[in-house]
């Protein structure tokens, strides 16, 4: 892969490392438990990317620069999780900004691969989800994704930006920093203005009975 697209993928893997982490300090896991999190929430969208895609074994499990600085975040998180909590809702900041990174390396890889416009945008909402279910799973929550939330709609958003931009034969960084921002900017404006999809009616949001 090109440098930079490397430096994005493990950029992407160390914001979204701290979202898991920091959710794990909040269960009030053991460090054991803080890296297990940090890792999945890091790493899994890339992986099931990489299967998809035949790039085996995946580049998480191949290089180990993302098992690194997945476990960098974690133990910076697990120590100095005080200083990350006086961030405003530390989980959704880093899991937004890691959204942004992993959607647009995520279809990058997928146009490399082969794969036509439709399927590499797919794979790059993929790849930006990915991570946020494994961690919210492992935290008995209901993933985020599966919530009202602007969530994989603002990945798919992000990785339609890149194939265009393929398309039309742009300069490939600024059209990933495109991406990147436009991903976080959406989800972070979901966040602060309540934008969300419908919800279905009749049942509690958060999986019990009225």
């Amino acid at each position: 892969m090109h440098p930079f697209i490397v430096a994005l993928d493990l950029a992407g893997t160390f914001v979204f490392a701290i979202s898991g982490a920091t959710l794990g300090v909040r269960q009030r896991l053991d460090l054991f438990g803080v890296l297990v999190l940090s890792f999945a929430a890091a790493v899994s969208g890339g992986i099931a990317r990489d299967v998809l895609i035949g790039a085996t074994p995946p580049a998480a499990l191949a290089s180990w620069h993302y098992i690194a600085v997945s476990c960098v975040a974690g133990l910076v998180t697990f120590y100095r999780g005080g200083d990350i909590e006086r961030l405003r809702n530390p989980v959704q900041l880093f899991d937004a900004i890691g959204l942004g990174l992993f959607a647009v390396t995520g279809t990058t890889k997928a146009l490399a691969a082969g794969l036509n416009p439709v399927a590499a945008m797919l794979l790059g909402m993929l790849t930006g989800i990915g991570g946020g279910i494994a961690r919210d799973i492992l935290a008995a929550r209901i993933p985020v994704v599966l919530q009202a939330d602007l969530y994989a709609v603002a990945a798919l958003a992000g990785a339609a930006v890149v194939v265009a931009g393929d398309r039309l034969g742009l300069s490939q960084a600024p059209v990933l920093a495109t991406g990147a921002v436009l991903v976080f900017v959406l989800r972070y404006l979901a966040i602060r203005r309540g934008w969300r999809l419908p919800v279905a009616p009749g049942g509690d949001r958060r999986g019990g009975e009225r």
